[in-house]
């Protein structure tokens, strides 16, 4: 992994900006399409998104998925602050959550709590029986705020490229 990363920006010139765009859009995207519509020949654009991934502007692909079709329709985030505030609970609280296959995210903040948690469950009873039987188990959580989704107005993971 690339330990300067405001220098590796210098490195992206307008067709690997395309090419990352068009990857966000389509990571299924063969290598001929993506040539042409990068105008680029499949041989030197399969070059560039090689050196892409080597350099760590492509961390990886994934499929979305319909969370309605797989039974965790319901979205929340959740405010967790912790009892104490020293690295050996931020260490305990991270490997924990890290094991809990219903959260999505988790994030370190600045402000009135510790860390947000971004979680999908079946319904407002398995977020109960999440929150009680792991969320609350962690070792060092003081507290919680929970907010559930009732309408996602955006949910995107394109990151936005100039």
């Amino acid at each position: 992994m690339i330990n300067n990363y405001s220098n590796c920006l210098l490195m992206l010139d307008k067709i690997s900006k395309r090419i990352l765009a068009e990857l966000q859009n389509d990571g299924r995207i063969s290598n001929v399409e993506l040539a042409t519509r990068v105008n680029l020949s499949p041989a030197a654009c399969l070059e560039r998104v090689r050196k892409l991934q080597e350099s760590d502007y492509i961390l990886g692909y994934t499929a979305q998925l319909n969370p309605h079709l797989l039974d965790v329709a319901l979205l929340v985030f959740i405010e967790v602050v912790l009892d104490r505030t020293t690295p050996d609970v931020f260490d305990a609280f991270k490997r924990g959550v890290q094991a809990i296959p219903e959260v999505l995210e988790c994030h370190m903040v600045a402000g009135g709590f510790d860390y947000l948690v971004k979680a999908r469950v079946k319904d407002m009873n398995a977020y109960r029986d999440f929150l009680g039987k792991s969320l609350l188990q962690l070792s060092g959580v003081r507290e919680t705020h929970t907010y559930a989704v009732m309408e996602e107005v955006k949910n995107t993971t394109a990151l936005p490229i100039k």
